[in-house]
């Protein structure tokens, strides 16, 4: 297949360099220095097992590669509406876009200007950048899942099913892509959310009754959302991800709090942020997450260039 890679971060980049390495034709777009490593030297994918080098097309003009017959979105959370009309020349009558982000808004925005293209889409990879052109995994699971939004099945994402499966990456279409993607999120934002008011790994949250009861109630709240918003959410939700967190390394946090503890940019409104504005528009209370997100504002404007700690 003719894969278009938007945004080659740790995402984008991994799932690429692993259809690359199958014998898909791939092309990368990025930007700056790390598409000039990728166009000079290659992109050097490093993982557990060992380092190569992917000698694919790179390019930070859409335009001149034309409709593909599938595209990975793997810009950052806040990036993608800015990216579905850069997206647009990518996209023919045959094309399947899959949104990376985590979040369960992604989807809906780059419908919204993509149309009938636009999969439900999510990942799970420990991977980032090491450096330009550098892709760096350190193992762990990786998995990608995807689907039609209406959940029928069709041909277009058989094919890509088949695709991942060639280059041996665990892929899923799920029975519900939206309860999937629910799902994650209620994993992503209460472990991201308490581990950066914290700025404590799993291992720690967990096991204090204070920062535990925290983790708890997140997840309560962001299940309260789901179920208001018609999302069919399994019963025992909340405690089956507490034993996954409870099965989770010691040492583990988000990219959330490692990205606001490095005064970066970070996806919080579109974590624990949306958890708020989403179960505002179905009068759904979620102060603990109102509470995380009020806490962390000052650092995200900070990290914007919005406004500064100095006195």
């Amino acid at each position: 297949m003719r894969i278009a890679v938007f945004g080659t971060g740790g995402a984008g980049g991994y799932f690429g360099a692993q259809l690359a390495l199958a014998g898909e034709d791939v092309v990368f777009i990025a930007r700056g220095d790390h598409l000039r490593a990728m166009k000079s030297t290659g992109l050097r994918f490093e993982t557990p097992s060992g380092e190569t080098v992917i000698r694919a097309e790179a390019t930070d003009k859409p335009a001149e590669i034309g409709p593909v017959e599938a595209v990975l979105v793997g810009v950052k959370a806040w990036q993608v509406t800015d990216a579905a009309s850069a997206i647009r020349p990518l996209v023919g009558p045959k094309t399947v876009v899959v949104p990376l982000q985590n979040g369960v808004e992604a989807a809906s925005e780059l419908a919204a200007v993509l149309g009938a293209a636009t999969l439900g889409g999510m990942c799970g990879t420990l991977s980032f950048v090491a450096g330009p052109g550098h892709i760096r995994s350190v193992g762990g699971q990786n998995f990608i899942k995807f689907g039609e939004l209406d959940n029928k099945p069709t041909e277009r994402i058989e094919r890509l099913r088949e695709c991942f499966a060639h280059a041996k990456v665990s892929v899923e279409i799920p029975a519900d892509i939206v309860k999937a993607l629910w799902d994650k999120f209620l994993m992503v934002t209460s472990f991201g959310g308490v581990g950066s008011i914290t700025r404590a790994p799993i291992g720690v949250t967990r096991a204090i009754p204070e920062t535990r009861r925290l983790l708890e109630q997140c997840l309560k709240e962001a299940m309260a959302v789901a179920k208001a918003r018609g999302v069919t959410m399994a019963d025992a939700a909340v405690s089956d991800m507490m034993k996954f967190y409870d099965g989770l390394p010691t040492n583990g946090t988000t990219s959330l709090q490692r990205d606001i503890a490095d005064g970066k940019m970070s996806e919080l409104e579109y974590w624990n942020g949306a958890v708020v504005r989403l179960g505002h528009e179905v009068a759904v209370p979620t102060p603990t997450n109102q509470f995380i997100y009020d806490c962390l504002l000052p650092h995200e404007l900070r990290a914007r260039g919005k406004i500064n700690f100095s006195i």
